[in-house]
């Protein structure tokens, strides 16, 4: 691992940290919004008078900027997976904000899931990429499927109610939390030319749009259901999508062969470790009873 991606590593794994935060915080403040209020700019006037949600949202900002740094000066394929982390993280607050104590097996889980996060970064180790050299097809490809791949569970989400719209719309966030991340990547490199580089850069303009999108897609995901059917988009989908976008898009070479198969088997680690962390009743702590219908607060 080269210098820069160690830097990278450190920076997303503070990020990791910060959105773990972020996510606790505003799940407490989204969760007490009515089923009809998802979609809506009434939601998002509502949560701005909640602090811990304004407390969620620096948070996030201060997460998103470190996940930026990290993208700038390491390859995407190594700092997106790490972002995984944030789930055993934020299992960990919730435990100690709601006074939860953690059960053996969510703490296996948690040691489950920081060796397959190792065990992936290092099978992985991709080589060579450059962002600014791959080609606007390439960009354009990606970024139509992604978008059709978002659009297509939101409006699956839409038409659901309760955990099946939180599970839809967490996917789409995740999504869409990877094509911003790709997108932030091309920023970063763009910044290379300085100013006039970032202003010219069509990349710049396209996380403008998205990544409010990406934002209110996010609130009414963890306003539709209870954390254990949201989280699991937030936590595989993004890295997933920046993985292919790294390898497909920008060229990053991920090793091959015998590495193969620990990759798929860390990748199985993580994922099983996320379905398992998702259920604990530490991450649920202080969610509504499932039959009780929350109520617009003033």
């Amino acid at each position: 691992m080269s210098g820069d991606d160690v830097a990278g590593t450190v920076l997303v794994l503070l990020a990791a940290v910060v959105n773990a935060c972020s996510t606790v915080l505003q799940r407490r403040a989204a969760r007490d919004e009515p089923d009809d209020a998802a979609f809506s700019i009434g939601m998002l006037f509502d949560l701005v008078r909640r602090p811990s949600w304004v407390g969620g949202i620096l948070c996030m900002i201060v997460g998103f900027l470190l996940q930026a740094a990290a993208l700038t000066v390491a390859r995407i394929a190594v700092v997106q997976p790490l972002l995984t982390a944030e789930l055993p993280l934020t299992l960990l607050l919730a435990a100690w904000v709601f006074g939860h104590g953690l059960p053996a097996r969510e703490w296996v889980a948690i040691g489950a899931m920081a060796v397959g996060l190792a065990g992936f970064v290092f099978c992985l180790a991709p080589r060579g990429g450059d962002v600014l050299g791959a080609s606007t097809l390439r960009w354009v490809v990606a970024l139509g499927i992604g978008l059709v791949a978002v659009v297509a569970l939101t409006l699956v989400g839409r038409a659901r109610h309760g955990q099946p719209r939180a599970a839809a719309l967490g996917l789409a966030t995740g999504t869409l939390f990877g094509i911003v991340a790709a997108l932030v990547a091309g920023v970063g490199a763009a910044w290379a030319g300085g100013i006039p580089g970032l202003l010219t850069a069509w990349q710049t303009y396209a996380v403008i749009v998205l990544g409010p999108t990406s934002f209110f897609l996010l609130q009414s995901a963890l306003q539709a259901g209870k954390l254990d059917a949201s989280q699991p988009g937030f936590t595989l989908m993004n890295p997933l999508v920046g993985v292919l976008w790294g390898v497909f898009v920008f060229g990053e070479q991920p090793r091959a062969g015998a590495w193969l198969v620990g990759e798929l088997a860390s990748a199985a680690v993580i994922v099983a470790a996320t379905l398992l962390l998702v259920r604990s009743p530490a991450l649920q702590a202080g969610e509504p009873a499932a039959d009780s219908t929350p109520t617009r607060s003033g």
